[in-house]
């Protein structure tokens, strides 16, 4: 496994405060894991990242490619939704999801957040104090359920 350097703080950044190598390095992450390494020929992009209140959150390498990343949505209701959590194969084992979503949940924690999780990850999400709230579904072929934390 190839280790680089990490930066030290998790970047944050609304969707209009993004240049476009930055939103292209984030997707790019995404595909990487959603579609090419979990297999899931589905439509990785869905808008949501181009909405202005959209708050991404992301880990570089030294050599400046994305290891970590996840989106904050914030509903009209108040209630935010963490989505899209994931870590670059060379990354895994670093901590960076978990840096990310201490990160995420310090930034949204006098209010409600909910997620969907890939059922396999439903422990790394309890650690943050989710809990599962409802049966476990099927989305793009893979098995995931939904997770709530409230303030």
């Amino acid at each position: 496994m190839d280790l680089q350097p990490l930066a030290t703080s998790v970047h944050r950044a609304y969707t209009a405060d993004l240049d476009a190598v930055d939103l292209y390095r984030m997707l790019r992450l995404r595909v990487d894991v959603f579609v090419v390494e979990q297999q899931c020929p589905y439509a990785e992009l869905d808008g949501l990242d181009l909405d202005p209140s959209t708050r991404h959150l992301w880990i570089d390498s030294a050599d400046g490619r994305v290891l970590g990343y996840l989106r904050l949505l914030e509903g009209v209701d108040g209630t935010f939704r963490i989505g899209r959590v994931c870590t670059a194969r060379s990354g895994r084992g670093m901590g960076l999801g978990k840096k990310l979503m201490r990160t995420a949940v310090a930034e949204v924690r006098r209010a409600p957040v909910m997620l969907s999780a890939q059922t396999y990850a439903v422990g790394f999400y309890r650690l943050f104090g989710f809990v599962e709230s409802g049966a476990e579904y099927d989305e793009d072929g893979i098995p995931h359920i939904d997770m709530h934390r409230n303030p």
